[in-house]
């Protein structure tokens, strides 16, 4: 049998002492966070407060239409006070403290998955301009009572709380597509040891000269056809976790470099999925490869054969996502499961995959011949999504439809 070639790891840098204990420092700043929840509710005392003496006026029929108005827009005032609050609390805790671990939770903020001191910086200012016109309404509903130097200066402060916000929006857009090519053009450095740095780029973010289009980046993928997640009938599984599936949507998967298993039976529309995410993910900036299981044996062992696997896998890496289809309707030998191995050893927190089968991993050693079977499963699922479909076969249902017909 041939021998299977090694693969070299880059050694992990070296860490001291001092730089733990300089990166435990962040701790400090926890009790800081507490101090800004006691706030919160200094305004929530705040809110009811003014609510109550709203309440009151208008029953006894002394809120006039301007003092209704004032009212309203203080109340309107403080919820968006209490908003930024939560922003910094939350945002500010997960990006230089502590990841929360809210991954999964029905309630997580949408743009708390990838919120980052850039992102955070951007939703601040706009919240502060919020604020600001709230503020400078107050003064022109009171206008009579409101000096002529205060509207100017109020006037001012706006504007400059507007360009400020501008200014940082705009800054922030080069900030963030420098951020993603440096993760692109660095695929041996694990995205674990930045948790805070995560950057989602839109699809529709205008990409560079150098770079390829998206439609470029879809036909280089080789998807079999394209579909899209809003195209998949979520009423045709008997079950699957949909909300699972909605988070994944926003790519957060491929920034971190872990990786999604959809398992279930044939025709349920696993392969559908994966290549919805393949699809968004090129959208999104991120270069993808799609082939099933037999393609991927057939391409690792050309490259064994040829003496070149181990330039192979790292050629690769210039792929943020690979898809693997079909795992399982097709048995492999142990040689063909020693490569198979070496592509997930290889990407194990370096890169992401997507793998489609119709059993679970726990099962693998009947599709992979040896001894690596469950060690290539548990380097697949330890930093995996794992999505369980059942029901029956879409393509069976609608052949079962048309002769019914």
């Amino acid at each position: 049998m041939p021998s299977v070639q090694a693969i070299d790891r880059e050694p992990s840098p070296p860490t001291t002492t001092l730089g733990y204990a300089l990166f435990a420092t962040r701790w400090l700043q926890a009790p800081l966070y507490f101090g800004l929840v006691a706030a919160q509710g200094v305004y929530v005392y705040k809110f009811f407060n003014e609510l109550w003496a709203l309440i009151l006026r208008c029953v006894t029929g002394q809120a006039t239409e301007t003092y209704v108005m004032l009212a309203v827009l203080k109340l309107v005032d403080v919820v968006m006070i209490a908003n930024l609050l939560i922003m910094v609390i939350v945002g500010g805790y997960e990006t230089f403290v502590s990841r929360i671990g809210l991954q999964g939770h029905r309630d997580q903020p949408e743009w708390l998955s990838h919120v980052n001191s850039n992102v955070l910086k951007v939703k601040l200012a706009t919240a502060i301009v919020g604020i600001s016109s709230v503020h400078l309404l107050q003064m022109f509903v009171d206008v009579h009572r409101t000096s002529h130097h205060s509207l100017l200066w109020g006037t001012v402060i706006h504007m400059a709380f507007i360009a400020s916000a501008a200014i940082l929006a705009y800054m922030s857009g080069p900030m963030a597509a420098q951020a993603e090519r440096a993760h692109q053009h660095t695929p041996h450095e694990p995205a674990a040891r930045e948790p805070a740095a995560k950057v989602f780029v839109p699809a529709q973010a205008a990409p560079c000269e150098d770079e390829p289009s998206t439609e470029e980046r879809l036909r280089a993928a080789g998807f079999p056809a394209r579909k899209l997640l809003e195209d998949f009938d979520s009423e045709h599984p008997r079950s699957f976790d949909r909300e699972t599936v909605a988070r994944l949507g926003k790519l957060d998967f491929v920034t971190a470099a872990r990786n999604v298993v959809f398992v279930g039976p044939p025709g349920t529309g696993k392969t559908h999925l994966a290549v919805g995410l393949g699809v968004r993910a090129c959208q999104a900036g991120h270069s993808v490869l799609f082939a099933s299981a037999a393609q991927w044996a057939a391409r690792l062992a050309a490259a064994r054969d040829a003496g070149r696997l181990a330039r192979e896998l790292a050629a690769l890496d210039a792929h943020a996502l690979l898809i693997v289809d079909e795992v399982g309707y097709t048995p492999f030998d142990p040689e063909t499961a020693a490569l198979f191995f070496q592509l997930v050893a290889h990407r194990y927190e370096r890169s992401s995959l997507i793998v489609t089968s119709d059993r679970p991993l726990a099962r693998w050693d009947e599709v992979f011949g040896g001894p690596s079977a469950l060690a290539m499963a548990d380097r697949l699922a330890h930093h995996a999504e794992l999505v369980r479909i059942e029901g029956e076969s879409y393509r069976m249902r609608r052949t079962t439809s048309a002769w019914a017909d």
